[in-house]
């Protein structure tokens, strides 16, 4: 049990070192209301888990520890549903209801795109 815990850890700060990363590299150079760095790195949040599920199912090498610190740990860390909702709210606090609901929409869209895609792409 020790040993999970020391991997989902280790992923998600990993993860979540790589998020913080990404999003203020994004931030320097984007300025707008839609809020681009959390949707980009749950798009590729997405891609990247459908890749290990995918990997995991087609090769033997993928076990259980490699599974729970790549899914588990680092996507865990990595991608940022409680960001997304938090921004929803301040977008819906803000009245920017059409942006509140475009965001909503192609978060969720591109997500389940994206693991697919992900997933599609482990198998080739």
């Amino acid at each position: 049990m020790i040993n999970n815990l020391f991997l989902v850890g280790f992923g998600g700060s990993l993860g979540s070192i790589i998020r913080y990363l990404i999003s203020i590299n994004i931030q320097k150079y984007y300025w707008g209301g839609f809020p681009l760095a959390t949707f980009l790195i749950n798009c590729s949040g997405c891609i990247i888990i459908g890749l290990f599920f995918g990997l995991s199912e087609r090769f033997d090498f993928v076990n259980n520890d490699i599974k729970l610190f790549l899914i588990t740990g680092f996507c865990g860390g990595y991608t940022t549903f409680s960001t997304f909702s938090a921004e929803n709210l301040q977008l819906y606090q803000n009245h920017h209801f059409i942006t509140l609901a475009f965001y909503v929409f192609i978060s969720i869209f591109t997500g389940v795109l994206g693991v697919w895609l992900g997933y599609f792409i482990s198998k080739i």
